[in-house]
C-alpha cells in the first residue's frame, strides 16, 4: 500500500456527501482477468504504471480486503452475478463442454442482469463469458444480457488472436486471424463494441460488465505495445508455447520472447482502455451518474511464461491463482461514484463478489426475491450509516483434490486435498497476513469449529462434487 499512500490520499472515515443518490445510476463493472493484488500502481506495483486505474482510486474508494468469488474464472463469475458463494452458486468450477464453452448456468438463474432489467436497465457484457456454451441455456443472451460481444468460451479466451468471437448468438469469424494470421487483436475489437454501447445508451440507465481477458495468459499482443517495455524488464526467459497443432488458437498459449515486457504491456493496455471508457462517459455526459467498479476475478497466474514473483503480483500475500490462500482470492477493488463517494478514501471493510448483487439492490431500493450470501456495502461507499459485517466468508474449489477455505473474523481455515482427507490449516490474518504460520495444532478447538462451519456452509451439487473430475480450462495445453 506504500505507493497508494504516497499519492497523498487519506483514509477518511466519513463521507461529507449528503446528496440523495439518483434513482437509476448507470453501472460499469470492469473485471480484469488474473490481475493480482499487487498489479496496480495504487497497490504498490513498481515495475510499470497504471495511471488511469490509479485515477479511479484517487477519485473514489479503494477496498483493501475485497475477495473474489473463487480462485479461477467461471465460479468467480457465477458468484459475482448470483450473489452466492461457491458453496451455493450453480457453477463451482471450470467444467468444459465437448466443443466450445463451459457448463451452463440453469436457464432460470436469477442474476444481476435480470435484477436491473426490472428497473428498466439495458444490459451488456463485453469480454469473456464462460457460464454457458453457445446455444445453451447459460448463453448470455438467455441470461438477461441484451448485448454481448466477445468470447463465449474461456478456453478460447486464452488466445488474443482467436478465429472467432460471438455477438449475442452469432459467430463472428475474424478473417485477419485465419491460419497463422494475427491481424485482429480481440481486446481491441471488444473494446470498440463496449465504447459503442456507452454512446448508444447515453440516455441510460444501463449495466455494462466489461469482462476483459487482460492480463490472462497467453502473453501475446501487438509488437508496438511490447516495444514500450522491451529491454527494460530484464532478465527475460523465452517462453516456448503452442505455435502449431490441435491446440494452436484453441486454448494453447503461444510463444513469447519477452514475457516480462508482454505482461507489463498487457496491463498497460488494460489501463489505457479504462481511461478510454472514462473518456466516453465524459463525452456523453454520463460520468457523474455512473458507478464504475474495477476489480479482478482471482489472483495472478503462472501460465504462458507469466512471472508473478518478478512483479510481486500477489502483493506479498501467499499463493496465486487456484490457491485459496490470500494471494489466490484477495483482489483490489475500486469504486468511483462522483457526488456520492468521497474521493481518495481507503477501506479495510471485508467484502466479496457475492456482495455486489445486494449492493445494487440497495442502490435501487429493492428487495431481492431470495436470500443471497452477500451484504450490501453501500454504507461503506457513501461513508454513512451502519455497515454490517459478514459472519464468515466461504470458498470451495473443485480441482487438485478439492479445496475449501473459511474466514471468520481474523481467523482463516483452509483444507487442501479434501477428497484425500486433508488437514485443516489455521491462520490468524491480523498477526500473519501472509499465512506463514499454521496454528491448527495450537488452537485445535478453533480449527474444529471452522471445520464444522465449512461443512454447514455448502449445499451438495450434482455436477460439482469433491472428487469428481472437472477439466480446468486454464491449464496450458500443448
Amino acid at each position: 500500500m506504500k505507493r497508494f499512500l504516497a499519492m497523498g490520499i487519506a483514509a477518511l472515515p466519513i463521507c461529507s456527501c449528503t446528496e440523495k443518490a439518483p434513482e437509476k445510476p448507470n453501472i460499469i463493472f470492469i473485471l480484469a482477468d488474473d490481475l493480482g493484488y499487487g498489479d496496480l500502481g495504487c497497490m504498490g506495483q513498481e515495475r510499470f504504471s497504471t495511471p488511469n486505474i490509479d485515477s479511479l482510486a484517487s477519485e473514489g474508494i479503494l477496498f483493501t480486503r475485497h475477495y473474489a468469488g473463487s480462485s479461477v474464472s467461471a465460479p468467480s463469475r457465477s458468484s459475482l452475478i448470483t450473489g452466492l458463494h461457491t458453496g451455493h452458486t450453480p457453477i463451482r468450477g471450470n467444467k468444459e463442454l465437448p466443443d466450445e464453452g463451459q457448463y451452463p448456468l440453469p436457464g432460470d438463474t436469477y442474476n444481476i442482469f435480470r435484477l436491473v432489467k426490472t428497473h428498466g436497465y439495458s444490459t451488456g457484457v463485453f469480454g469473456k463469458w464462460g457460464l454457458g456454451g453457445p446455444g445453451t441455456e447459460g448463453a448470455p443472451e438467455r441470461q438477461g444480457v441484451d448485448e454481448f460481444y466477445g468470447y463465449n468460451c474461456q478456453r478460447l479466451a486464452h488466445n488474443y488472436y482467436p478465429r472467432h468471437l460471438w455477438h449475442n448468438g452469432e459467430k463472428v469469424v475474424l478473417e485477419g486471424n485465419r491460419g497463422r494470421g494475427e491481424g485482429d487483436y480481440a481486446p481491441a475489437l471488444i473494446h470498440r463494441q463496449a465504447l459503442d454501447f456507452i454512446r448508444t445508451h447515453k440516455d441510460g440507465p444501463f449495466l455494462m460488465m466489461y469482462t476483459s481477458i487482460l492480463p490472462h495468459a497467453e502473453l501475446r499482443l501487438p509488437e508496438e505495445e511490447i516495444a514500450r517495455y522491451a529491454g527494460k524488464l530484464e532478465p527475460e526467459t523465452v517462453y516456448h508455447g503452442t505455435d502449431e497443432g490441435p491446440y494452436y488458437k484453441n486454448g494453447g498459449y503461444g510463444s513469447q520472447e519477452h514475457p516480462h515486457a508482454a505482461f507489463a504491456a498487457m496491463v498497460s493496455v488494460l489501463d489505457r482502455q479504462v481511461g478510454e471508457l472514462m473518456k466516453a462517459l465524459e463525452e456523453t455526459g454520463q460520468a457523474d451518474n455512473t458507478i464504475v467498479i474495477f476489480t479482478s476475478d482471482n489472483g495472478p497466474h503462472i501460465e504462458g511464461g507469466a512471472d508473478p514473483e518478478y512483479f510481486n503480483s500477489n502483493g506479498g500475500l501467499r499463493g496465486i491463482k487456484r490457491d485459496l490462500y490470500e494471494g489466490g482470492i484477495r483482489v483490489p477493488m475500486i469504486v468511483r461514484w462522483p457526488g456520492h463517494i468521497e474521493p481518495g478514501r481507503v477501506t479495510d471493510h471485508v467484502s466479496a463478489f457475492w456482495d455486489f448483487m445486494p449492493t445494487v439492490a440497495d442502490i435501487l431500493d429493492m428487495t431481492l426475491p431470495y436470500d443471497t450470501d452477500g451484504i450490501s456495502y453501500l454504507p461503506t461507499l457513501l461513508g454513512r450509516g451502519e455497515q454490517p459485517g459478514h459472519e464468515y466468508l466461504y470458498w470451495e474449489f473443485h480441482e487438485n483434490g478439492g479445496r475449501q477455505a473459511i474466514l471468520k473474523g481474523d481467523w482463516k481455515g483452509i483444507v487442501y486435498d479434501v477428497t484425500g482427507g486433508g488437514n485443516m490449516q489455521l491462520y490468524n490474518l491480523a498477526e500473519d497476513p501472509s499465512e506463514e504460520y499454521d496454528l491448527a495444532c495450537s488452537y485445535p478447538a478453533k480449527a474444529e469449529m471452522l471445520r464444522e462451519m465449512m461443512d454447514a456452509s455448502r449445499t451438495e451439487s450434482d455436477l460439482f462434487k469433491f472428487g469428481s473430475v472437472a477439466y480446468d480450462g486454464d491449464k496450458n495445453r500443448k
